[in-house]
C-alpha cells in the first residue's frame, strides 16, 4: 500500500514528467501555467490602482507634470521639514530651493547617510497591482543603503515606468543587478499586530507621479 508521502512525491514525478522509481515512465506533456503575464488596464486606470495600493501601505503621493517637478519636490521637503537631502549618483534636480542642503553620496559612510533629513531617489519600474516600486541600482537610484537608511525616501516614478502585474516588471528587470523591492515604508507588526513603522527602513515613503 503506498503512504501519503509517496503518493505525493508519486504525483510531483508525474507533473514534472519524470520516471518513477519502478521504471515506469511518467507524463511528459508540459506543465500548463495559467498566471497572467500582463495587464489589460488602461493608462489611467494603473495609475489609480498604484496609487491606491500605495495609500494602502502608507504612503503618501503627489501628481504633477514633468516641469512641475521641482517645484512639487520643493514642496515636498517643505511639508516634511527636510532640510539636508542625499542624492544617489546620477540624479541631477537642477536648481534646489533656498535652503536646501543637497548631499551627493559618493561612498557615504552609514553614520552620514544616517544624519540627513532624507533621500530622494528615482526607480526602475512599479507594480501596480501590488503597489510595489523596484530599485535597481542604476544611476539615480543609488545603492541599497540610501533606501535603507535614511528616515525619510522621496521617490520619483513616471507613469511609462508603471506596470500592472509582477511578471511585467521581471521582464524588464536585468536579474543581476541588486533589486530592491519596495511595498510601502519599513514597517513590521508584534504578536499584539501592532504596527510599527521604520523597522528596516524608512518610516516615510512619498512618491511623486510624473506624467
Amino acid at each position: 500500500m503506498m503512504s501519503a508521502r509517496d503518493e505525493v512525491v508519486a504525483r510531483i514525478r508525474t507533473a514534472l514528467g519524470r520516471p518513477s522509481p519502478d521504471g515506469a515512465e511518467a507524463r511528459d506533456d508540459a506543465v500548463v501555467r495559467h498566471y497572467r503575464a500582463r495587464g489589460d488596464l488602461a493608462e489611467a486606470d494603473l495609475i489609480g490602482l498604484l496609487i491606491e495600493r500605495l495609500g494602502d501601505y502608507g504612503s503618501t503621493v503627489r501628481r504633477c507634470a514633468p516641469d512641475q517637478l521641482p517645484a512639487t519636490i520643493a514642496a515636498a521637503l517643505a511639508d516634511r521639514g527636510a532640510r539636508r537631502i542625499v542624492l544617489p549618483e546620477g540624479l541631477d534636480l537642477g536648481d534646489q530651493p533656498g535652503g536646501l542642503d543637497v548631499v551627493v553620496d559618493n561612498g557615504l559612510s552609514a553614520a552620514m547617510i544616517d544624519a540627513v533629513d532624507g533621500v530622494i531617489t528615482t526607480a526602475a519600474v512599479a507594480i501596480a497591482e501590488t503597489g510595489t516600486i523596484v530599485l535597481d541600482g542604476s544611476p539615480g537610484q543609488g545603492r541599497r543603503a540610501l533606501s535603507l537608511i535614511p528616515d525619510y525616501h522621496l521617490c520619483l516614478l513616471y507613469h511609462s515606468q508603471v506596470v500592472g502585474l509582477v511578471p511585467e516588471a521581471i521582464a524588464m528587470l536585468c536579474p543581476d543587478r541588486p533589486l530592491t523591492w519596495i511595498s510601502g515604508p519599513s514597517a513590521t507588526s508584534d504578536i499584539e499586530l501592532d504596527r510599527v513603522q521604520g523597522v528596516h527602513g524608512p518610516r516615510t515613503l512619498e512618491v511623486i507621479l510624473i506624467g
